[in-house]
């Protein structure tokens, strides 16, 4: 509790949950661009894989100490077993820090085309869930 007896939130923040096909950190300022960012995929035939994507990660109101990131990609309703991709730890040293975590994936397979669901978790908690549609090129 706080001094005015406020119950301070164990979740943190996802302030940015990005796809993209690159990320470049300019090496001088420190600034993150983002290029090619999507938000679905089309494919001719199935299973598919995609060659290479960035998932961008903005966290923020953690607690100072180590913390562990898993995401995995399911389906809303749940008729496909999840699969995680990522797992990571990663540190914060102040509260008032934004981690910017940046998530190269490589060969992601899709077996079918369908809504699938990207789950996010710090500290095995849930902290944001997405959707990600896979389709073929005339379903839209």
């Amino acid at each position: 509790m706080t001094e005015n007896n406020q119950v301070l939130s164990t979740k943190c923040r996802v302030n940015s949950f990005l796809v993209c096909d690159q990320i470049y950190t300019d090496p001088a300022t420190g600034k993150i661009s983002l290029l090619g960012i999507f938000s679905k995929l089309r494919a001719k035939d199935f299973p598919v894989r995609h060659p290479q994507m960035v998932w961008y990660v903005s966290l923020s109101e953690l607690s100072v100490g180590e913390h562990n990131l898993k995401i995995s990609i399911t389906d809303p309703m749940g008729e496909i077993e999840a699969r995680q991709i990522i797992d990571r730890d990663f540190s914060c040293n102040s509260p008032n820090t934004r981690i910017n975590l940046i998530n190269e994936i490589k060969r992601l397979k899709f077996e079918e085309p369908r809504n699938y669901s990207i789950i996010t978790e710090v500290d095995d908690e849930i902290v944001f869930v997405d959707t990600f549609p896979v389709s073929y090129p005339d379903d839209e």
